[in-house]
C-alpha cells in the first residue's frame, strides 16, 4: 500500500526529490478522522502530487485495516510514516457511562500533543527538497502542526471532519449565542451534554494556533451546506482564510472485485438475497456505548418491527484498538435463533459503505456521526437518527428537520430516557413500510444523485477539489 517508511526523515530525499509541492497529511487519532483523511489522500494523490500520511504505528495500522477501499489505496502514491507510538492508558469502555462522550478515549487524545516534535523534524526534513510543502491537518491536530509557521516555504490548511451545520452552531452556542441575522432553526438542540470539560480544553488548547491556518476544508458539499460554510467564512476570525467544501470523500460502493483477494463480506451476501430497499442497516459508530437496557430494547423492537435488518453490535473502540479483546454484547436470549430469517447480527467491521450502497439497504438506524450521515446522504438513504454525543445532536437536527430525509429515533431533549422498544418499532416500521417512510425514501435518493453529481464534471464539489489542487500548485 504506497511507499511506508518506519523513521519518518529516511529516504525522504529521494522520495521528494525535484517535487513542486508535497502535501503532509496529519490525521486525529480517532476512528472517523483517520478515515475521511485518508480519503482525501487518496484524491490528492490521484493528482500526482506526492502525499505523506503521518500518524503513530497503532493507528496507521488501524486506518489501513479499516479502510473500505483496499484497492484504491494499494493504486495510490501515498508514502505511509509511522510516528512513535504515545505511551497512554488504553481503557476499557465504561458499561454504564455517566456521560454519553467517550470519555475512555481522552487519554490517547492527550496524547497526541507529543507529535508535535516528530512532525516538525518531518516537515523540516520535506521543506528542505520541495519548493512549497502543503500540510493538511485535522482540526483537533493544530496544536501538533504549529511548527508550520516557522517554515518559509510551508502552509497549514485545516480539514474540519463535522458538518459545517454543526461546526457553526456549535460555536455559536459556545460564544453566548450572538445575534443573527437570520434567526437559528426552530428547535435546534442545545450544547448542553453533548461534551465533556476536558474535550472542551483540549478543543480550545487547539483553537489558540488556528491562526496559522490558511484555509479551511470540509467533507460537505455547498449544495446541502453552502449557507453554514457562509456563515462560517463570515466570522472575524475567519474572514482572511479560504475555504473549499470538496466532499462527499468517499462517493462509491460498487468497488470491483474481481481483482480482489479480499471475500465478500458475508453481511453482503446474505443482502444480495432480499429484497431491495427492505433492510434497515443498524450500526452506532466507534465510540458509541449502549448500555444493557438500551440493546435489550433495539433487540426486542427490531423483533416487533417485524422488518429486515442488519446489526453492527460492537462494543466502542478503545483508544487502542489491538489491546485487549472486545466485551461481547448479550443480546436476549434466543434472539439471534428467533430471527436467523429475519436479521443478521455483525460483531465485527463490516463494509458500511458498500451496505449503504446495497439495493436492499432501506434505511439507515445512526448515531448520526457525520462520516455516517454523510455517507447514508451520499448513497441515498434514509437515516432513522439517534445522536449520542458530540456533533451527533445538530446533525440528527440536519439530517430529520432541514433535509427531511430521516425520523428522530430519539432527540437530543429527551436523551436521558431510555428509548422504548415500542417507539423503536414504530420507527422502523414508518422508515422501512409506510407511505411516509416511501415519501422519505425518495427525498434521500434525490438528494443522494444530486450529492453525488456535484463530483462529476461541472458539479460544484469537483469544481472545488480543482481549486483546491491549483492553489496549492500554483
Amino acid at each position: 500500500m504506497g511507499i511506508h517508511s518506519k523513521d519518518p526523515t529516511k529516504d525522504l530525499t529521494s522520495i521528494s526529490k525535484q517535487a513542486e509541492v508535497v502535501v503532509i497529511m496529519v490525521p486525529f487519532p480517532m476512528q472517523s478522522h483517520l478515515n475521511q483523511l485518508l480519503h482525501l489522500s487518496c484524491l490528492i494523490s490521484s493528482h500526482n502530487i506526492p502525499l505523506h500520511y503521518a500518524t503513530t504505528a497503532t493507528h496507521l495500522c488501524q486506518a489501513k485495516l479499516r479502510f473500505n477501499n483496499t484497492t484504491h489505496l494499494q493504486d495510490s502514491q501515498i508514502h505511509f510514516h509511522e510516528f512513535p507510538d504515545c505511551a497512554f492508558f488504553s481503557s476499557t469502555p465504561d458499561p454504564n457511562p455517566s456521560t454519553r462522550f467517550p470519555t475512555h478515549l481522552q487519554p490517547s487524545f492527550g496524547s497526541s500533543i507529543h507529535l508535535r516534535q516528530p512532525m516538525a523534524a518531518l516537515l523540516h526534513s520535506i521543506s528542505a527538497t520541495a519548493r512549497r510543502v502543503i500540510v493538511v491537518h485535522d482540526v483537533m491536530m493544530t496544536y501538533v502542526v504549529q511548527d508550520v509557521a516557522n517554515v518559509p516555504n510551508a502552509e497549514s490548511y485545516t480539514f474540519n471532519p463535522s458538518s459545517p451545520f454543526s461546526s457553526f452552531f456549535d460555536g455559536w452556542q459556545m460564544k453566548g449565542e450572538p445575534f443573527l441575522e437570520e434567526p437559528p432553526p426552530k428547535g435546534l438542540p442545545s450544547f448542553t451534554g453533548c461534551y465533556s470539560i476536558e474535550i472542551l480544553n483540549f478543543i480550545a488548547l487547539q483553537a489558540d494556533f488556528l491562526k496559522f491556518t490558511t484555509g479551511y476544508i470540509y467533507n460537505s458539499c455547498r449544495s446541502i451546506e453552502g449557507r453554514y460554510i457562509d456563515l462560517i467564512a463570515q466570522d472575524q476570525f475567519n474572514r482572511d482564510k479560504l475555504t473549499w467544501a470538496i466532499g462527499p470523500l468517499n462517493a462509491g460502493a460498487d468497488y470491483d472485485r474481481s481483482n480482489s483477494n479480499i471475500p465478500k463480506h458475508k453481511c453482503l451476501e446474505w443482502l444480495d438475497k432480499q429484497a431491495p430497499k427492505s433492510v434497515l442497516y443498524v450500526s452506532f459508530g466507534t465510540t458509541t456505548i449502549m448500555t444493557d437496557e438500551e440493546i435489550k430494547e433495539l433487540a426486542m423492537g427490531l423483533e416487533q418491527s417485524g422488518q429486515k435488518f442488519i446489526w453492527v453490535l460492537r462494543d466502542a473502540d478503545k483508544g487502542d484498538i489491538f489491546a485487549g479483546e472486545e466485551n461481547r454484547k448479550k443480546l436476549p436470549e434466543g434472539f439471534e435463533e428467533r430471527l436467523k430469517e429475519v436479521g443478521m447480527v455483525v460483531r465485527d467491521w463490516a463494509p458500511q459503505i458498500e451496505i449503504l450502497g446495497h439495493p436492499s439497504t432501506g434505511g439507515f438506524m445512526s448515531h448520526c456521526g457525520w462520516s455516517s450521515c454523510f455517507e447514508s446522504i451520499t448513497m441515498g438513504v434514509p437515516i432513522a437518527a439517534w445522536p449520542m454525543h458530540s456533533d451527533q445532536p445538530k446533525n440528527a437536527f440536519l439530517v430529520t428537520e432541514i433535509l427531511k430525509v430521516g425520523l428522530a429515533v430519539n432527540t437530543w431533549e429527551h436523551r436521558e430516557e431510555t428509548v422504548s422498544s415500542s417507539t423503536i418499532a414504530k420507527v422502523v416500521e414508518k422508515l422501512i413500510a409506510s407511505k411516509e417512510g416511501e415519501e422519505i425514501k425518495n427525498r434521500a435518493e434525490e438528494l443522494g444523485t444530486s450529492t453525488r453529481q456535484e463530483l462529476e464534471e461541472g458539479g460544484v464539489s469537483r469544481m472545488e477539489l480543482e481549486s483546491f489542487i491549483a492553489h496549492i500548485t500554483r
